[in-house]
Parts: C-alpha cells; sequence; structure tokens
C-alpha cells in the first residue's frame, strides 16, 4: 500500500543522542531530511511529567524514541503521556520504539506474592493507544506474548557477528561463546552459529539475589579467545566473577558483548579493574560519562539497524530482514563488514 505521509519521529530525554542518530541515518536513507518532531517534554517543580507536541501530527504515522532505562520510571512515565499526547492529536498510528524495555527482569512469579511487572507495563503501553512495540533483546522472548499488539524484536548478535569478525578476523578459529548462565544459553548459542564458534556455559548458583555463591565452567575453554554474551550487564558482579573463572579454567584473555549496558553502581569500576580486556555494549541506554571514559568499555552503534527497522515498519515490509548479516552489513556502511 503506498505511503501518503512520512514517518515522524518524537524523542523523549532517555536518549537524545541514539535519537538523532536514528534520524540522521532515516534523513540518510530517505534522501530528504527526517527530524525529530519540536516537542518539549519537561517536569514542573514537583516532579510530574507534562508534554506540548508543537507540530501537527493529525493522520501521521508516529514513533516515539524513548528507553525505559534509568529513571526508569520517569521515563516509562515520559512515553505513556507522549503516546496519549499523540492519540489525541489525532496521530492515525503511534510506534513505541524501545530501545531498552525496562522492567523485563520482572517477567515471571520467582516466589509467592510477587508482581509480573513485565505485563503490567505491557497493559499501561497498550492501554494509552500504542500499536505497535520496536525493541531490542527482551530479556526473555515470551515478554513478546505480554503484548496484545504486534511486537518486533530486534537482535543486536548480528551487529556482535559483524564486529567479531573485524576485530578478531585473524584469530577467529580460537574463539569460544560463553553463556554466563545457563538461562542465556539460546542467545548465546545464536551468537556462536553465526561466527561458527563452541560453545561454553558458566553455570552459577545463587544463595540470594546479588550473591554468586559458585560458579563451574561447563565446556573447554583452555587457550580460547572467549566472549561471554547476555543481554544486560547491570552492576557487572556476575560478569566480571564469570571473567575470573573463564582464566582460572586456562582461557587465554576474556570479551564480553552486552546488549543493554546498565551498569549501576560500582559497574564501570569492577570493569575496569577486571581481568576482562574489553566490554562491548551497544548505545540502546544512553552511556554515562564514566562508561565513555572507561579505558576497556567499546560501544556499538544501535542506529542503522533502528531506523531501518522503523523504514520496513512504516513501508509495510519485513522487520525480521534484519536479522541477517548479508542484510545488516550494507545498513552499517562495512563498518562492520568483515575483509
Amino acid at each position: 500500500m503506498p505511503q501518503l505521509q512520512e514517518p515522524k519521529l518524537i524523542a523523549g530525554n532517555a536518549n537524545m543522542p541514539l535519537a538523532n542518530a536514528i534520524a540522521r541515518r532515516m534523513s540518510m536513507h530517505r534522501g530528504k531530511q527526517v527530524g525529530l518532531v519540536d516537542a518539549r517534554v519537561e517536569r514542573f517543580n514537583d516532579g510530574e511529567i507534562f508534554v506540548e507536541v508543537f507540530e501537527n501530527v493529525r493522520g501521521e504515522d508516529m514513533f516515539i524514541l524513548q528507553s525505559t532505562s534509568n529513571p526508569a520510571n520517569d521515563n516509562l512515565m515520559e512515553l505513556l503521556i507522549m503516546a496519549d499526547a499523540l492519540r489525541r492529536s489525532s496521530a492515525a498510528r503511534v510506534t513505541a520504539v524501545l530501545p531498552y524495555f525496562g522492567y523485563a527482569r520482572q517477567d515471571r512469579r520467582t516466589k509467592a506474592r510477587t508482581p509480573i511487572t513485565a505485563k503490567l507495563v505491557a497493559n499501561m503501553l497498550v492501554g494509552t493507544g500504542i500499536e505497535r512495540v520496536l525493541t531490542m533483546d527482551l530479556h526473555a522472548a515470551q515478554i513478546q506474548g505480554f503484548f496484545d499488539i504486534p511486537v518486533d524484536n530486534l537482535y543486536a548478535s548480528p551487529i556482535f557477528a559483524l564486529d567479531i569478525q573485524t576485530t578478531f578476523k585473524k584469530r577467529m578459529d580460537e574463539l569460544a561463546i560463553v553463556s554466563p548462565d545457563v538461562g542465556g544459553v539460546a542467545r548465546a548459542r545464536e551468537l556462536a552459529k553465526r561466527i561458527n564458534s563452541p560453545l561454553a556455559i558458566v553455570d552459577k548458583r545463587r544463595e540470594k539475589p546479588g550473591e554468586i555463591a559458585e560458579m563451574t565452567v561447563i565446556g573447554n575453554v583452555k587457550d580460547k579467545t572467549c566472549l561471554i554474551v547476555d543481554d544486560i550487564c547491570d552492576t557487572a558482579g556476575t560478569l566480571c566473577k564469570a571473567a575470573e573463572v573463564l582464566i582460572e579454567n586456562g582461557a587465554k584473555e576474556v570479551h564480553s558483548y552486552i546488549t543493554h549496558g546498565v551498569l549501576s553502581g560500582p559497574a564501570v569500576e569492577r570493569v575496569t579493574n577486571s581481568v576482562m580486556k574489553s566490554l562491548v555494549v551497544t548505545d540502546s541506554i544512553a552511556p554515562t560519562d564514566a562508561v565513555k571514559k572507561a579505558k576497556n568499555i567499546r560501544i556499538v552503534p544501535t542506529a542503522p539497524v533502528f531506523a531501518q527497522a522503523i523504514l520496513n515498519i512504516w513501508s509495510g515490509t519485513s522487520v525480521s530482514s534484519l536479522f541477517e548479516a548479508d542484510t545488516l552489513s550494507p545498513i552499517y556502511d562495512g563498518t562492520y563488514a568483515a575483509e
């Protein structure tokens, strides 16, 4: 179906650098200027959030760019209020683009009398009139089923695969992909298949949240360059401990590829002082100054894939095509293309 209106972007305050980068990439693909809709998202003295859109959005295909990262509650409320403002302004369709979906770790009841907050957030998003969600590396794939609207879940593994094939191109046969826990095996296996590397697992046992009692390596990592793969790095305690265990088991060196660098509390200091040679994260969460200055933390961009995904949604073409490296390489302009 031909599109009469252009896709329009509006951004909250969670990650303005990424929002601007997505707009620039879309401008390049479209051959015309795609900017962020002129709006203000601000707070009153009592902390209430106020949104005002200064452009006409009637009948427009709107995309709200907003990660629900720290401060999660403020950023979530910004998203909900922006969606309400657009619906009340007669936007034709509202799509929420959440590079990082907060509360995703609360996706099940782990004990009695606890909430499933990921489902609650899904209900809130749908209740505001959002008709589609675009996100990256949900903590659990089944969260897509919490929504009664389409959810497009992009994967960081194709981006990581391109980066790995460039960074480690002369020693690909030395690599081993490592999952830091049993729950992340499917994610690690996906990347291992893409770069044709063996898979290992670090089995951890927790006495209570935030504490790790014991770690065991399943698989052979001796004389391997280990790449730990996970979706979220919060305080980095598990990650740094896993790196130490791998070195103790004979690994030559350890690097990590994490989609969402939450990196709260002592995380940056832990990573900086750890045995890890490097930690690679995406810009799904706006990096702090400490993250930018850390000598062994590197950031890879997600704007190219999000820009193309938004254009594919707008034009009614496939989003799943972006899961393949052959499709992704041209989008990244050869930045991570293997030589």
